[in-house]
């Protein structure tokens, strides 16, 4: 999954959190969704702007953050 192809930063929109391309849905929303159980169906039929393809973008982004940082999770 090439998620750079669906997922946009722009100052100008959002104030430059990451977005499904094209729209004013954050990459955050859609995750938030997911982890309140919601599937990829639920989520584009909410947000029809944003395609099934989109939310696996959204989820492989959230991936290749993790890769690259470090989070304190508290025991």
């Amino acid at each position: 999954m090439d998620w750079k192809k669906h997922i946009s930063v722009d100052p100008k929109v959002c104030h430059g959190k990451a977005c499904i391309a094209g729209t004013r849905v954050m990459v955050s929303v859609v995750l938030d969704n997911l982890a309140d159980g919601l599937t990829a169906t639920e989520i584009t039929a909410s947000y029809p702007s944003v395609s099934a393809d989109a939310v696996n973008a959204a989820i492989a982004y959230a991936a290749a953050l993790a890769r690259e940082s470090i989070v304190d999770i508290p025991a």
